[in-house]
């Protein structure tokens, strides 16, 4: 099975180093001085499961030179997507899967127009991993996991392919879950409100639960996300609140999100698709988001900065 990945941040590259690792033919789709340096050094990843190097077949920045796959590994930034999808097009072909692996909610809905829902798996990841420098990515904490399924739930031969294939894979789990918008929604809610309110306060995870205020932020910033859910019918777990708030507890004190990091670093980061998304998803069924437009307004200006 041939293998792209469009995106190499540190998640493409993990899941896409781990893949080429074990023998699958993966191009990796890079832009700048990352992928000047994949290509002269290879492919260094340090991890707490094994550090390793990968010299990829073929890295690029041009989706044409790599041709049609069997399967794509979408892992762009969540506002990269709509500005990806021309140059994704030259990978997919009459038999091509695309699986995207991002932190937001509506990656698949740009995806399911631009190629249809036939070819658009759904799926979400696990990982602390960052760009250490340019073709070097770090994964710093946390069990690697990948869930993934059919967006109507059907368990599918093509789906079946894609986890033997993710099975056949060391460096982290695999699991076909039966409903995928249960799972990506569950990530949503942890990752957005982590995301926001250690972007708006400059703290990580430790240093948020350290603080009484700052944990109840964040506890009420879950609320809102998980009450924006079930007005769209998401099917949650009743104790959906306790499952997220134990995740949270169980990060270690030193874990931040890649849309923290950006912001701290003046880079353009996922506010739009991480709580933009809530705010435009909670006024569609007309569910207030008071903290989520207090995070997203005090953001805002910056975001704007860092975007020109």
């Amino acid at each position: 099975m041939k293998v792209a990945v469009f995106g190499t941040g540190a998640v493409g590259a993990y899941y896409g180093g781990r893949l080429a690792q074990s023998g699958v033919e993966v191009s990796f789709v890079a832009r700048g001085n990352h992928l000047q340096a994949i290509r002269e050094q290879g492919l260094k990843i340090d991890s707490i499961k094994g550090d390793f190097i990968v010299t990829p077949k073929q890295a690029t920045d041009d989706c044409a030179e790599i041709g049609e796959v069997d399967l794509v590994l979408v892992c762009v930034k969540g506002w990269q997507v709509s500005e990806g999808l021309a140059q994704m097009a030259h990978l997919v072909g009459e038999h091509t899967v695309l699986l995207p692996l991002l932190n937001g909610v509506d990656a698949v809905a740009l995806l399911n127009e631009k190629f249809g829902s036939h070819k658009v798996l759904n799926g979400l990841c696990g990982i602390f991993a960052k760009l250490s420098a340019p073709g070097h990515v770090s994964h710093v904490g946390a069990e690697p996991w990948l869930q993934f399924g059919e967006q109507d739930n059907r368990m599918t031969q093509r789906a079946q392919q894609v986890l033997a294939l993710l099975q056949g894979t060391e460096g982290f789990s695999s699991k076909l879950v039966e409903n995928i918008t249960t799972a990506v929604w569950r990530k949503f809610i942890f990752i957005a409100s982590t995301s926001g309110v250690g972007s708006v306060c400059r703290a990580n995870f430790g240093e948020v639960r350290a603080n009484p205020q700052t944990e109840q932020l964040l506890s009420a910033v879950v609320d809102e996300i998980i009450n924006v859910a079930k007005a769209h019918k998401v099917p949650l777990p009743e104790d959906v609140k306790a499952l997220i708030w134990q995740q949270i507890c169980r990060s270690s004190d030193k874990s931040d999100t890649s849309m923290q990091r950006d912001v701290l670093m003046g880079r353009p980061s996922e506010l739009e698709s991480q709580t933009g998304a809530v705010i435009r998803l909670g006024k569609q069924v007309n569910v207030a988001t008071p903290l989520n437009d207090m995070i997203y307004a005090a953001l805002l200006p910056q975001e704007k900065r860092a975007r020109g």
